[in-house]
């Protein structure tokens, strides 16, 4: 009998919740609320939502609306986002995660304290990622996004530089930029740099690779759009060859190699755990 275990620090982060707990709650008094872009990176999860009447728009058609409720998804929104929903009376239900918030509002004060002396406000990021609009949005659109050490090319090293990080990159990551500009910035200007990941993201990167070293087989179930779950995918991947990405239980479609005693089940921060445990059901079917 294969024994298959559900990764208990996967799903969900905190950010993510309060955001779908915010949509259920308005669905509950209202027959449609609009959200902008998806509320959490899971196709399934959107179409779980869309079923109480949750309505996904994108920003074309938020511009278009009038007097209507919008969700404003844990991601976070850059200042014009408040400014168009003031002068279209909409009312914003604001999910922001408060990580994400309480770094939108340090960015920002760094962005005014700095900008007269050309300081050059870095974040590392993933380009066009809902948060990192956000992010950007905060210094009328001059930060300069970086993705990896190669993207670094495009700073001046003779300017001061102030370095953020997206709340769901790799730690690691974070660490090798900052030790890239380190080499290379001008002693005549200064670089400062702030850890601005969350922690209880980062944390998921050893949990996870800890869970998939010890079973034999790992489902990772994430949204083919999470970035989060790209990055930990490739971490379990790295922990376990034997490591399969699936978006739903339906993609098993095949049974086990017959060494396989253990199945592990893990997933993203946008991955729901209901998610998780019909894929769990699924290869206990296959695998009787």
């Amino acid at each position: 009998m294969i024994e298959v275990e559900i990764d208990k620090g996967s799903g969900f982060c905190f950010g993510v919740v309060t955001a779908i707990e915010s949509a259920e709650r308005e669905l509950n008094n209202t027959d449609t609320l609009y959200c902008l872009g998806d509320i959490v990176h899971n196709s399934l999860e959107v179409e779980r939502l869309e079923a109480l009447g949750l309505r996904t728009i994108e920003h074309e058609e938020f511009r278009l609306l009038k007097g209507k409720k919008v969700l404003l998804r844990a991601h976070g929104e850059p200042p014009a986002t408040y400014e168009l929903a003031r002068q279209n009376d909409i009312t914003i239900v604001d999910a922001t995660c408060p990580v994400v918030l309480q770094l939108q509002r340090k960015i920002h004060k760094w962005y005014q304290a700095t900008r007269d002396n050309q300081t050059q406000i870095v974040i590392y990021g993933k380009k066009g990622h809902a948060e990192v609009n956000g992010l950007v949005g905060q210094t009328d659109g001059t930060a300069i996004v970086i993705e990896k050490v190669e993207d670094l090319e495009r700073l001046d090293f003779n300017q001061n530089i102030c370095l953020f990080s997206q709340t769901t990159k790799s730690l690691d990551g974070f660490w090798e930029v900052v030790s890239e500009i380190k080499k290379r910035i001008s002693e005549q200007v200064t670089f400062e740099y702030f850890d601005t990941i969350c922690r209880q993201v980062a944390n998921r990167l050893p949990n996870i690779k800890a869970f998939a070293s010890k079973h034999d087989w790992i489902y990772f179930v994430a949204g083919k759009k999470s970035s989060n779950g790209k990055m930990l995918l490739e971490e379990c991947r790295k922990a376990n060859p034997n490591t399969v990405f699936i978006s739903d239980a339906g993609e098993i479609t095949e049974l086990l190699p017959k060494d396989v005693k253990s199945v592990g089940v893990c997933g993203a921060t946008s991955t729901p755990k209901w998610l998780m445990e019909e894929v769990a059901v699924r290869i206990r079917e296959l695998n009787v």
